[in-house]
Formats: C-alpha cells, sequence, structure tokens
C-alpha cells in the first residue's frame, strides 16, 4: 500500500523501505524526526539531490550515503531536510524581555543563536541590542549557528530580498539597512556595525561536544525542538545548561515547551526560560568541567 502511494506519478522508485532508511538516516545525523507526513517532502528535497548528482534511484543514492565516503553529499542530504522558517522579530513579544535583559547585565554581554537560519533572528537580536543601548555598538558578542552551510552562507552575507523587511518600521530600516541601487535594485544590506556584531558558525546540535568555551547571557533556541523528539530534546537541554550563566535566559518557540522535558530550568515567562536556582548555583563548576575537557571557541 506505501509502495503504491510512493510510487504514483514519481520521477523516481521511492519505496516505503527507502523512506525508512531516510528518516533513520537524518535521526542519526541530526535528530530530526520525520513523521508520516513528509513523504512529499521527503520525495521532492532528495529528489533534487538525485538530479543534481545524476543518480538514478533512492536506493542507490541512500547506499552511497551509507558507504560514508563523501562528507559533501552527507552535508548536502542534511541541508536538504533542514526546514528554514524564519522572518525578522519573529514572536515578537520575546525582544522586550530580552532588551530589558541586556540593560541588567554585566558587559560585555554573550549571546548564542542555535538556529541561526539565514540570518533573521541573530540580526534581529543585535537591532534589539543596539536599540537597549542606544548605539550601533552595543557591548555584545552574538555566536549564530546552524547545521546548515547553505543558510549560513546567506546569512553571512546579510543581503535580502526588500519584501523581507516589508514589516519593520520605517525607523528601522533606516537604521539598521542600505538599500540596494542598480544591480542590486529591490534588495537590503544589513550594515556592517551589526554583521561586525556576529560571528556565523556551523554547529550540530547533536554534536558530543560544542565548540564554545565561555558561557552566555542569552540562549535563543526557538523553533528547532519541535522537530527532535523527547529524549533528543533532552539530550541537548543537558548540554545547553552548563552553558547558562546562573542569570540566563532561553527563549523557546512558541510551541515549545521545556518544562516535561528538564528538571533544569523553570518558566519565567511566555515561552522564556530561566535555570532552576539549584542549577544556577553549579552552573560555573559545570563549565568549568567542559572546559578540562579541552573545549575550545573556534
Amino acid at each position: 500500500m506505501l509502495k503504491e502511494k510512493y510510487q504514483e506519478e514519481r520521477e523516481f522508485e521511492f519505496t516505503a523501505s527507502d523512506f525508512a532508511r531516510v528518516r533513520k538516516l537524518i535521526y542519526q545525523r541530526a535528530g530530526i524526526s520525520l513523521s508520516e507526513a513528509k513523504t512529499d517532502m521527503v520525495y521532492s528535497r532528495i529528489g533534487r539531490r538525485l538530479r543534481t548528482i545524476g543518480i538514478d534511484s533512492f536506493k542507490d543514492y541512500l547506499d552511497l550515503l551509507e558507504q560514508d565516503k563523501n562528507p559533501d553529499e552527507w552535508e548536502a542530504f542534511t541541508n536538504s531536510l533542514t526546514t528554514n522558517l524564519t522572518s525578522f522579530f519573529r514572536e515578537e513579544h520575546h525582544f522586550p524581555i530580552l532588551a530589558e535583559h541586556l540593560v541588567q547585565l554585566k558587559k560585555p554581554i554573550r549571546i548564542w543563536c542555535s538556529a541561526a537560519s539565514t540570518g533573521e533572528e541573530p540580526y534581529t537580536i543585535a537591532m534589539t541590542a543596539c536599540e537597549a543601548f542606544n548605539t550601533l555598538k552595543p557591548p555584545v558578542e552574538i555566536i549564530a549557528t546552524d547545521i546548515d552551510t547553505n543558510v549560513l552562507s546567506t546569512a553571512s552575507r546579510g543581503l535580502y530580498p526588500m519584501d523581507r523587511v516589508a514589516k519593520l518600521s520605517l525607523e528601522r530600516k533606516k537604521r539598521f539597512f542600505l538599500k540596494g541601487s542598480g544591480a542590486s535594485e529591490g534588495t537590503v544590506k544589513v550594515r556592517k556595525e551589526l554583521q561586525q556584531l556576529i560571528s556565523f558558525q556551523q554547529l550540530n546540535l547533536l554534536d558530543d561536544e560544542y565548540r564554545l568555551n565561555e558561557p552566555f547571557d542569552v540562549l535563543f533556541c526557538r523553533n528547532v525542538m519541535i522537530y527532535f523528539d523527547k529524549p533528543t530534546q533532552a539530550k541537548i537541554l543537558e548540554k545547553f545548561v552548563p552553558l547558562m550563566k546562573p542569570h540566563a535566559l532561553l527563549f523557546a518557540g512558541h510551541s515549545e515547551n521545556f518544562m516535561y522535558v528538564s528538571n533544569a530550568l523553570k518558566l519565567r515567562g511566555k515561552t522564556v526560560y530561566e535555570l532552576d536556582q539549584s542549577q544556577a548555583n553549579t552552573t560555573q563548576m559545570r563549565m568549568a568541567a567542559i572546559k578540562s575537557r579541552g573545549m575550545r571557541h573556534e
């Protein structure tokens, strides 16, 4: 039954076994848990890879991956199945909370955006910091990471179609963006002052260790945990805790709830978390243990 469904009007053979292999591989590689409802999405996105590299079947393509001889293709496979829906000031209620938090902190301030996508979220964080301190050079350092190297490339360029900033106020557009002209007409570019606040890096949240050697005042992990099952969520949050300063805030997505996943966190506001006090008291000791294992920030 499933095979008939997958094969209907397909350019490539795509069986239930193929789909099961894709689900297993992306779960092992990136922690993403794909439901049966994602069959068409998987066929469409991986089908593009088959056309690009000239392979005629999903089976042969998955065999190539499992031989583990082509790290570039593993990266392309992961990038293909990563969803990157984002926008400037998405879930806007978080940013007044962030601004209030920033001005109360000891400087300099470290912020980690753990699912940077095409850059709108880290740039929004940077804009919020500029507004909070009323300067284009606020005392913040933003580390923006993502598993998808393609979206990180877009983010680092900071170049967007004009319609991506359509909902921003005129004041924000003028202060934080440069309007394209000539060959760049119809686009906007993030001002270099904002770009200088952010370091874009590739990072897989499933990695055993993160290349981050100092704790953060703020962590953003929004609308990414929904792609992981509960055990994977718990493992990731366990690695987040030592990276949070005692006063740190963790911002989650609107449909994510960490209360039943980690005992180390407590809800402070709408999808905003802080460390439970017992955890806050031991954060520095945890961080020292991580440093002793040779982790470093690159």
